[in-house]
């Protein structure tokens, strides 16, 4: 495993995360799909013996269990100082005012909800997990300073917005000293590039690191185009994305399969790779429900690609409409 620093951050985060959004408990939440803890701990303690340090969650994700079982495992299997966690806040948890957005009032309730489930002091990285329209976006960033400040937080990042608003973000925290975001979690993959038109080059410019969600399209980058799976059977969602420019990409994927037989790897290592050798990226973050998912990721670290074989990547890349948020 290679190790990164996230922007021009302190943090350091390994070259790969791993998403926690598959584990939980298939009956709480949205997610059919999703495991239960016994089979989850399994991926977790893999990842760590692979030297995955860098684990992403949210307070949404089966409405906490999420992050229960990720704090029960790394306080089993890892230390924490040696250990990255990323959580979100946003989302609604329950019914009532300031059940869900990012007032004041619901940050500060999340933040020690997540850490209460998450068994620690703090975590590494909070982020909000998508803009709110309706609060003030001086109240949000000023309520987050104060969570940092407080070392709830050691560090706060922002995911799937504008680059307007996330500029609007940056630049009000700057104005007022308080703490600006040092990442930023956005869908990004090699049939989703729309990010890279304005989004990518504000994130270097400000020294934001990206940490892509979807990094593999729903999985449409690493099978074969028709092949499809059971998440994507059981979840709403993943049976409308990726349905802008399906001819277009249908030779994207087509050619990560061309690539991946050429090299003698898999299609998702190669989707993994091509990320990593993208200057804004940090850390994609993965999720597994298959050894194989992991072992994909992990060799993707290590998968040198040449200049041609980027060009053949993206060339046949369309402009589409923004999905994901």
């Amino acid at each position: 495993m290679r190790y990164r620093k996230i922007g021009r951050s302190g943090l350091e985060v390994s070259a790969i995360s791993l998403g926690c959004m598959s584990y939980g408990d298939p009956e709480r939440g949205a997610h059919g799909w999703t495991l239960p803890e016994e089979q989850s701990r399994d991926f977790i303690r893999q990842a760590l013996e692979y030297g995955i340090t860098s684990f992403d969650t949210a307070n949404i994700y089966s409405i906490g269990r999420s992050e229960e079982i990720l704090g029960r495992a790394i306080a089993d299997f890892a230390r924490r100082e040696e250990v990255v966690i990323a959580t979100k806040v946003h989302g609604v948890m329950r019914p009532g005012p300031n059940g869900g957005g990012l007032s004041r009032g619901h940050i500060m309730e999340q933040i020690d909800a997540s850490l209460a489930r998450l068994g620690t002091d703090y975590v590494d990285l909070y982020q909000i997990h998508r803009w709110d329209p309706t609060v003030p976006i001086e109240e949000t960033m000023e309520a987050l300073h104060d969570v940092v400040k407080s070392g709830k937080a050691r560090y706060i990042g922002a995911s799937s917005m504008f680059a307007w608003q996330f500029a609007k973000a940056q630049f009000t925290a700057r104005l007022n000293n308080w703490t600006p975001f040092v990442s930023m979690q956005s869908q990004y993959n090699l049939l989703i590039r729309e990010d890279e038109r304005e989004l990518h080059p504000l994130c270097l410019d400000q020294g934001v690191g990206l940490m892509p969600w979807s990094p593999l399209a729903r999985g449409k980058l690493a099978r074969p185009w028709d092949l499809g799976s059971d998440r994507i059977k059981s979840d709403p969602l993943g049976q409308i994305s990726y349905q802008q420019a399906e001819s277009e990409d249908r030779k994207i994927a087509d050619e990560v399969g061309v690539i991946a037989a050429d090299l003698g790897v898999t299609r998702a290592a190669v989707a993994l790779a091509w990320l990593l050798h993208r200057p804004v990226v940090s850390s994609p973050i993965v999720g597994a429900t298959k050894l194989q998912h992991l072992t994909d990721a992990i060799a993707a670290v290590e998968l040198e690609l040449g200049a041609d074989e980027l060009r053949r990547l993206e060339e046949h890349y369309v402009p589409h409409a923004v999905e994901g948020f």
